[in-house]
């Protein structure tokens, strides 16, 4: 009570006047930290008065071994510690170079340390780097304008990463399911699709090896089907089987339905498969004659990957609702949920909501690589060294023919299949690869992902391939 006593003493004798007035004097703020501080907690910078350990005292000197020790094991990591990154280049904490073509999986769109994001960043960590969504912030409104203006899009969510952008999108869908009296809302996703690592967005990623261990009496989250990626006429067979209610649960007053398509434009880890023309205009379609939505997850080929700024624009369609992340902060998290029409007005305050979605500090990075993108031609990048990528895997694939199979993808989000007879995994060629210098990533067990930053050049491309080559000319000659 003394104590209690003392502070209250110092509060009452601050005027609430002098202590919030935007025109007190300097010298007299100055006196109220002085005065406050006698009876303050906080002590001085440097002084160490509790028992907690502060960072700089741990043991940090093998990174490897607190991985093993310290982190959750939820990735299989290679033995690489990486330090410093420039452009399409990563250093490890031995001094040696990669070339990066993977850009934390298809994430570090203007590649590392790039001036203008690092400034942007620096910036705006000096100015305001989070404050509640109860408040207007100024980059806020900049980036949905800017992505609104560069698509289809009426209004967007923002949130902090790919699985949560897509875990948005399922929200709205069912609520929008909803309000036209849909009580038993079902999304339609494809096999080999990849959505998310959250509850739902696994169960919405129709592959079940992801599925595995997290069921409840054998069922995932109720309210997806799947189906084949491209077949038009499994996709409508399914649509019609849906929109009929059973028996027993109509007669309960329940309806069923179809509440969204919700699809890749291109499968990123289901193997690298870009979506039909074809198959697209027939989901679009069916949710037009449903009442349903169009979902496209642009988490990995939107912000401009492939040669395109959104996916879906190479299929020459246009959701309703369509999500980003990776990209869309060039390696600061982030993520948005885009909707058009009656979607972008299915949303009111408290049905949805993200802490840090949107916050001034990634707003800032996203407009940093909004604005890179768009004043250096980025997209044209994309296209010319895509087909400089394509061109050079179809060539080693022609020397390769009993290890490499078919060349796929769009922009720089490339794929090559590994034949099953090659003697080796996807893994395994990534692993090679690695050796010579080069960083890829597997996409699914049979097909080498090549994700660069979407500022790579001629040379470097041509540098990957060269690598890449070597790999597998070594691994070709261990085998014979």
């Amino acid at each position: 009570m003394k104590i209690q006593s003392a502070i209250l003493s110092v509060a009452l004798a601050v005027s609430p006047a002098t202590a919030f007035s935007s025109t007190s004097s300097s010298s007299n703020n100055h006196n109220v930290v002085s005065s406050t501080q006698l009876y303050s907690t906080i002590p001085k910078p440097g002084t160490v008065t509790t028992s907690l350990t502060p960072p700089s005292k741990l043991d940090s000197s093998n990174t490897p071994d607190l991985f093993e020790s310290r982190v959750y094991k939820t990735y299989g990591r290679y033995p690489i510690t990486f330090t410093s990154g420039h452009g399409c280049v990563l250093t490890d904490d031995t001094g040696k170079d990669y070339l990066d073509f993977v850009a934390g999986i298809a994430t570090c769109a203007l590649g590392h340390s790039n001036e203008a994001l690092t400034s942007a960043i620096t910036n705006q960590m000096k100015q305001l780097h989070h404050v509640s969504n109860l408040y207007y912030t100024p980059g806020q409104a900049q980036l949905a304008n800017w992505l609104c203006t560069n698509s289809c899009a009426d209004k967007a969510f923002f949130c902090n990463s790919g699985a949560e952008s897509n875990e948005a999108a399922i929200k709205l869908a069912r609520r929008h399911a909803n309000d036209r009296g849909i009580t038993d809302p079902v999304i339609i996703t494809a096999e080999n699709s990849f959505h998310g690592r959250t509850l739902a967005t696994v169960t919405a990623t129709g592959q079940p090896k992801y599925h595995k261990g997290f069921t409840y009496g054998g069922e995932m989250v109720r309210g997806f089907k799947y189906t084949p990626y491209n077949d038009v006429e499994k996709l409508k067979a399914l649509v019609e089987e849906i929109n009929v209610t059973p028996e027993e649960d109509a007669k309960e007053g329940r309806k069923r339905g179809v509440a969204a398509i919700m699809m890749e434009p291109l499968q990123g880890e289901g193997g690298i498969r870009p979506g039909t023309v074809e198959f697209f205009a027939a989901a679009r379609k069916l949710c037009d004659d449903n009442g349903a939505l169009l979902i496209c997850d642009e988490v990995q080929v939107g912000m401009g990957r492939s040669g395109s700024l959104w996916g879906h624009e190479q299929l020459g369609v246009e959701p309703d609702v369509f999500t980003s992340a990776k990209a869309l902060g060039g390696g600061v998290p982030i993520g948005a949920m885009m909707a058009k029409g009656e979607a972008a007005s299915v949303f009111g305050p408290g049905d949805h909501a993200s802490t840090y979605g949107g916050n001034p500090l990634a707003c800032a990075a996203g407009l940093a690589v909004a604005e890179y993108l768009s004043e250096h031609n980025v997209l044209e990048n994309v296209r010319v060294r895509g087909e400089q990528l394509a061109a050079g895997l179809e060539d080693i694939t022609n020397r390769y023919p009993s290890v490499l199979g078919e060349t796929r993808g769009w922009g720089l989000l490339r794929g090559v299949v590994i034949k099953e007879d090659a003697g080796c995994t996807a893994a395994e060629l990534v692993g090679d690869a690695m050796k010579e210098g080069l960083l890829l990533v597997a996409a699914g067990p049979s097909v080498v992902r090549f994700v660069p930053p979407l500022i790579v050049n001629e040379d470097e491309i041509n540098e990957a391939l060269a690598r890449f080559e070597k790999a597998i000319e070594k691994r070709v000659g261990e085998s014979s």
